[in-house]
């Protein structure tokens, strides 16, 4: 099992966009294993985009990410971090193909409504940013052989 950050971005929040792509992220088998609203403090943004400092976009995201608040979820799966990077759709909605949450609501090229960690190292770094001790929890769900095949032994 993975556990993944997704931060819903400020425009997913404003445009009323989070029960749709929670359930989107439900619906596919993945856990919400922790999830709380927020809004992204100047110090936390320049930490979490560090990697991006010199870049000359920087700026712009760090006020965008500041400018209203985030819905942060850590998403529990196997496999969890490619499937919810498929599901996001490429970095800009213009771009992203139908049927991921980019291609289907969004359009801009700079409001791209979602975040999602790229590693499992970057999912270890940003899980730890944004959620403290005991805010991401362990759920034993019945549905697991469900969504799941368990037929090996081990989770396929």
């Amino acid at each position: 099992m993975e556990t993944t950050l997704i931060i819903l971005k400020p425009d997913a929040v404003q445009r009323g966009l989070m029960g749709r792509i929670i359930s989107r992220f439900e619906e596919k088998g993945l856990q919400i294993v922790g999830c709380k609203l927020m809004r992204i403090s100047q110090e936390l943004a320049a930490t979490h985009y560090e990697a991006h400092k010199t870049k000359p976009f920087y700026p712009g995201l760090v006020r965008f990410m500041t400018s209203s608040p985030v819905l942060v979820m850590a998403v529990r799966g196997i496999g969890a971090i490619t499937i919810c990077r498929n599901m996001m759709g490429a970095t800009f909605g213009s771009k992203a193909a139908p049927g991921t949450i980019r291609g289907d609501f969004g359009v801009s090229n700079s409001y791209n409504l979602i975040h999602g960690s790229d590693s499992p190292e970057a999912a270890e770094r940003e899980l730890g940013l944004f959620f403290r001790a005991g805010e991401v929890i362990e759920i034993d769900r019945a549905v697991e052989q469900w969504v799941y095949d368990f037929g090996s032994g081990k989770p396929e």
